[in-house]
């Protein structure tokens, strides 16, 4: 999401950079680029206006035009005001009751992804040790029901009977009775849609919300529509208490203006992102990430969150010992493949590290991808046990057997050899002094706690880390091949391509984590 966007202000912010001192045309050509960026991606012509208004009153102030370094005061002036308009700091949660069950209602059009986004928050309320019913209201589009009971199974929570010839209000009042009488801390209702907005639908979505009485009112809607998608949030606003807005397929927006538009349009929050065809694909919005994203920064807490959601403890905590020792085999690699793939791919995890927008050339032509990860996976398992834990005996004739049995060229294993070589002797180089580099890797991801401490990251508690700290970890980070981190998170990308480490991408004296 943001892709373009994030290139477009990528190359206005490197032009300023280079000038030691900014006048004020050239902070007008530069805002005037950055009004054209925003809308090329579709970001609504009011909110652009307003956008570049306050930035402009902003940066011809006395504190840009002499400041040490300019071009990062302008970048700061932008980046505060992608927060202010995506929402402000933090991110906005649902609102539970204190006397369950909670009702969150959701309503969309047809097609937007409401039914999979009702099961996805099933799934991430129920990790949170709530107990969650899931209701189909949909008695229109043919096994939509089915549909929801499939999904429920799948995100492992419980989900309404199914019972033929009632009516949406009737399986309303079903359902709130089926929460209250067997315990449920949150029931979620699924209802109908219809391909346009039409007055049948918006008065049935009105009774069902005079019954439910929800706590929160959910508008799901489809990001790749654009400004439709800000139009439907305005007429079911104008039916609906909408409480929070969630975008879905924000992973194919590569313009992103709807999430742009949608806070200042409707002044409604942006809850959750939708960011894969996955069960669990369903991200908290937070403006002040989002917003270091669009402007290359990565997001490291999101990045980390991703591992602990993914973690197996037991395993990664032996891998972490085998680690510390100095020892690293194919099928510890083969793992650490398997754990990208588990947390959204190269594709995935490229638009979470900082400083990727600016090596975008160089990833296409070292063919990064999740293709290359199949591959490689293939490659490895391909292996007998003996040539995995010793990859040393592996000569010609046994190269030649893998790479038929993998479908792959010679070349390939051997280049992959070569990045195990090098890992593995990262690794060794870490294990040095007893351990100590590890040791301060885990002091730099809150310090203490091992796995304890990972997952209580995944759970959102996470430390806010000053730019030292993003230094220090950069500086252990780039010791690896791939720019990564061991006990579970990448620690190597294909062909052997370095990125920046984690600290890197940062402007110099701006920092997105810290607040001004």
């Amino acid at each position: 999401m943001f892709d373009a966007l994030t290139d477009r202000l990528s190359s206005v912010f490197d032009r300023l950079s280079g000038r030691g001192v900014l006048s004020e045309k050239d902070i007008d050509e530069a805002l005037k680029e950055v009004r054209t960026a925003l809308l090329d991606a579709d970001v609504a012509l009011p909110v652009v206006r307003d956008f570049i208004a306050r930035a402009r009153e902003q940066a011809s102030g006395e504190a840009v035009i002499r400041s040490v370094r300019p071009a990062d005061q302008v970048v700061k002036i932008t980046y505060d005001g992608l927060v202010e308009m995506l929402g402000g700091e933090g991110a906005e949660g649902l609102n539970l009751s204190l006397n369950p069950p909670t009702v969150i209602l959701m309503a969309g059009l047809q097609g937007s992804g409401k039914t999979t986004t009702a099961a996805k928050l099933a799934l991430r309320l129920s990790r949170e040790r709530k107990k969650v019913l899931l209701a189909s209201l949909d008695t229109r589009r043919p096994a939509a029901m089915e549909q929801l009971a499939t999904l429920a199974v799948q995100a492992g929570v419980d989900s309404l009977p199914i019972v033929a010839g009632q009516s949406a209000p009737d399986i309303a009042r079903r359902a709130l009775s089926s929460a209250r009488l067997q315990g449920f801390d949150v029931v979620i209702l699924d209802t109908a849609g219809r391909t346009t907005l039409d007055e049948a639908m918006m008065a049935e979505a009105a009774e069902i919300a005079a019954i439910g009485q929800p706590h929160e009112t959910l508008l799901v809607a489809d990001s790749l529509t654009g400004q439709d998608a800000v139009r439907t949030a305005r007429a079911f606003h104008e039916r609906l208490p909408l409480t929070g807005l969630v975008l879905t397929r924000a992973d194919g927006d590569g313009r992103g203006g709807a999430a742009l538009s949608m806070r200042a349009v409707t002044g409604l929050p942006i809850k959750f992102l939708g960011v894969s065809e996955k069960i669990d694909g369903l991200d908290v919005f937070d403006a002040a990430r989002v917003a270091g994203r669009i402007l290359g920064q990565g997001d490291i807490v999101a990045l980390v969150e991703k591992a602990a959601q993914d973690l197996d403890t037991a395993k990664a905590e032996a891998m972490a010992r085998r680690l510390a020792k100095g020892q690293f085999d194919l099928d510890m690699m083969a793992d650490q493949l398997a754990q990208m793939k588990r947390m959204g791919g190269m594709e995935g995890l490229m638009g979470l590290l900082p400083g990727v927008q600016k090596v975008k050339k160089q990833i296409a032509e070292a063919n990064i991808s999740d293709k290359a990860l199949d591959r490689q996976a293939a490659i490895i398992s391909s292996m007998t046990k003996a040539e995995r834990r010793k990859p040393d005996i592996l000569q010609a004739s046994r190269k030649r057997r893998i790479a038929a049995g993998a479908g792959v060229e010679v070349a390939e294993i051997n280049r992959l050899l070569k990045q195990h070589r090098q890992m593995a002797d990262a690794f060794k180089m870490m294990s040095r002094d007893g351990g100590k580099g590890f040791a301060r890797m885990a002091g730099m991801l809150g310090g203490g706690g091992g796995m304890d401490r990972l997952k209580a990251l995944g759970g959102g508690k996470v430390p806010t880390a000053d730019a030292a700290q993003l230094e220090e970890l950069a500086k252990l980070a780039e010791k690896l091949p791939g720019g990564g981190l061991p006990g579970g998170l990448p620690g190597g990308l294909p062909g052997g391509m370095k990125l920046p480490g984690l600290g890197g991408g940062l402007p110099p004296g701006f920092n997105p984590f810290k607040k001004s």
